[in-house]
């Protein structure tokens, strides 16, 4: 699901989404996809053992490739994940399936896809998105083999549709929406050939659910971080870049102190000749190279060039004169 689809005719919307695009790549530029090779962790998975021999996937087995070559290396374990968002078009009705891939612990693949055609139920947009999932996961098992790659097992196959997982997992589930039935059958067989394992998980642990909606960044941070920030230490910044950086902030105040000047013509004088000036520069201003901003080493008072708008006479307050008292009164 790209704006592509919407190159014959442009209009303002869409290009405040691509404004906004840019803006969410600018500010995710240290981002980093990080190369994890530790096979995840699937003990918690619950093992569900089925007899598929009554059903009519009983005779279901993977393809395996005659012409691919012997595999060497380490075995490699894929796990995907899948989402459904209904009605996310608002105009065609359209859903959008969300599908990620990881190899191992390294997303490598993904995509977020309209549907073709209008579910009236969330629970048909989800069997579409898990039938996406299945024909993704039989073509890249397919591709790894062929460049030699060992596949550790079936794929561990997340949704967040528990309906979906149990019409899917269990042969003698009741199939209760006839209009989904391929996709749900297309699933059941990839399940009993062992080519996918699927599960459960919840909603807000499933990565897939960011690329079938529209988020907020603060809802999807702790989600997204352990895929773009694996580490965060690897994130921090090295000595020359923060050189460069404080580089470009001494700068930019550079400008802005020089500005001040020309605005307010704050100047630095000395009280007598051969008296020792009682301002210093800024702290950290490179020894006077960034401008002349002063700031008084004592609290002692600064003449200003603006001129004085009150009046006191003889160096009193006028309120504690007893004339101006007298007139108060009368």
């Amino acid at each position: 699901m790209t704006l592509s689809r919407f190159r014959a005719m442009p209009r303002q919307g869409h290009l405040d989404r691509v404004k906004r695009i840019h803006g969410c790549l600018s500010k995710m530029r240290h981002a980093a996809i990080k190369i994890r090779t530790d096979t995840p962790d699937c003990s918690n998975l619950p093992v569900k053992l089925c007899d598929w021999e009554c059903s009519c996937c009983a005779d279901a087995k993977e393809e395996i490739p005659l012409d691919a070559p012997a595999p060497k290396g380490k075995p490699v374990t894929v796990t995907s994940f899948f989402d459904a968002n209904l009605c996310h078009g608002l105009v065609s009705g359209e859903s959008v399936a969300g599908v990620l891939h990881q190899l191992n612990k390294t997303p490598f693949d993904w995509c977020s896809k309209s549907q073709s055609t209008v579910e009236t139920a969330t629970v048909g947009s989800e069997h579409v998105a898990a039938r996406t999932c299945t024909e993704q996961v039989i073509d890249l098992r397919l591709v790894l083999r062929h460049l030699g790659v060992p596949v550790n097992g079936p794929t561990m196959v997340l949704g967040d549709n528990e309906s979906v997982i149990n019409s899917a997992a269990i042969p003698h589930s009741k199939m209760h929406e006839r209009w989904v039935a391929l996709s749900c059958h297309r699933v059941r067989h990839a399940v009993a050939a062992g080519i996918i394992d699927v599960h459960h998980i919840a909603g807000k642990k499933n990565p897939a659910d960011v690329l079938s909606k529209h988020w907020d960044l603060p809802s999807v941070w702790n989600t997204m971080k352990p895929l773009l920030f694996w580490n965060w230490k690897l994130m921090a910044p090295s000595a020359e870049e923060a050189k460069e950086r404080s580089n470009i902030k001494r700068k930019d105040v550079a400008e802005l102190v020089s500005k001040l000047d020309a605005k307010h013509d704050v100047k630095a004088t000395a009280q007598g000749e051969g008296q020792k000036n009682n301002h210093v520069l800024i702290e950290g201003s490179d020894n006077g190279a960034i401008s002349s901003v002063i700031q008084p080493t004592n609290q002692s008072h600064v003449p200003s060039s603006r001129p004085r708008t009150d009046v006191r006479p003889n160096g009193k307050d006028a309120r504690s004169n007893p004339e101006h008292k007298v007139e108060r009164k009368r």
